[in-house]
């Protein structure tokens, strides 16, 4: 085990980017925004995001978090998570008057438009993605019109259609690019007329984040990827340190770290999933420098500068909230 000596200093490495992306970042603040107007308590359908540490925040502040609509009181606000719901849940909302906020990630948003757009073309829809995520499941209930969930390849061979059927597939934003990549070729492999978009159109925070990791296993002898464990999109990150040849361990926060992982290890690379906020960072940092004494650097890396706008209810409050600072200067 590392001694606290001046002689076994840790060198830990940042990735960047790492953490929130701007959909986690919209979303949180949604919560917050509307705890601000309307005052607590809101009610959000499923976690906003997979942190616990983000959710027990949310909690304190007022947020309420439940699994179903039939648990939300008449009249109460009521937000939608970042992974997006099924439209018999937003239709729910409506035939019981529930105000609503939506908290669906854009680039979530945009996959359910581009499967919409391929069914409407007469096209069979495939989604690539992982059965029971949220993400999934809002996916599957926002088409109208079959759509035939894969996660392999051999699903994709089982796919009860004839070789020359138009295919068109879509994707869960938080998964693997490689893999998704195999899974399209696959599709491509048994179909003869397949569209979809290319999986640069895969969450740009996704790829940035995973191709951050290789960069980091380049230089590191473990890496440890601070999320939960049903974050998909943190997963996929200790994946690739995995399949880079590196040790990696997912690790919700600092009381996780292992001290028998750093054993013979000089560098470790330090990253987080897009739903871990940087404070969780931070106390990884300060449960490896009670092991042994720390410098840190941070790779150099993509700087991401994407925001995504709020719902207008609360853009205006954010705007009003602004002039009125502005004016007591």
């Amino acid at each position: 085990m590392l001694q606290n000596t001046a002689n076994d200093r840790l060198r830990v490495i940042l990735a960047q980017p790492r953490g929130f992306c701007a959909g986690v970042v919209r979303a949180v603040d949604i919560v917050e925004l509307a705890l601000q107007k309307y005052g607590p308590p809101i009610y959000v359908r499923h976690e906003i995001v997979h942190n616990r540490h983000v959710v027990d925040d949310l909690i304190a502040k007022g947020a309420h978090f439940v699994e179903e609509l039939s648990e939300v009181p008449d009249g109460a606000i009521t937000i939608f998570s970042a992974h997006g719901v099924p439209r018999a849940v937003i239709n729910e909302a409506k035939s019981r008057g529930l105000p609503t906020l939506d908290a669906t990630c854009p680039l979530v948003s945009k996959v359910h438009n581009q499967g919409r757009h391929y069914i409407a073309r007469g096209r069979t829809l495939v989604l690539i993605g992982h059965a029971g995520h949220p993400e999934v499941e809002g996916t599957l209930g926002q088409i109208d019109g079959p759509t035939y969930l894969v996660q392999n390849e051999a699903e994709i061979a089982a796919l009860p259609f004839a070789d020359d059927t138009p295919i068109a597939y879509v994707t869960q934003t938080t998964l693997s690019v490689d893999d998704t990549s195999a899974l399209i070729d696959a599709l491509k492999k048994r179909f003869t007329d397949v569209v979809g978009p290319e999986t640069r159109d895969i969450c740009y925070a996704t790829q940035n984040r995973q191709s951050a990791v290789r960069d980091l296993a380049r230089v590191a002898d473990l890496i440890l990827v601070v999320g939960a464990r049903n974050s998909s999109n943190s997963n996929r990150l200790c994946e690739i340190a995995r399949e880079s040849g590196v040790p990696g361990y997912l690790v919700a926060d600092g009381s996780q770290v292992d001290p028998v992982w750093l054993e013979g290890v000089k560098v470790v690379g330090l990253t987080a999933g897009a739903s871990a906020p940087e404070v969780l960072v931070e106390d990884v940092i300060n449960a490896l420098r009670r092991i042994a004494p720390v410098d840190v650097t941070t790779l150099d890396g993509i700087e991401e500068s994407v925001r995504f706008r709020l719902p207008l209810e609360l853009e205006e409050n954010v705007t009003a909230r602004a002039n009125r600072a502005a004016r007591g200067r």
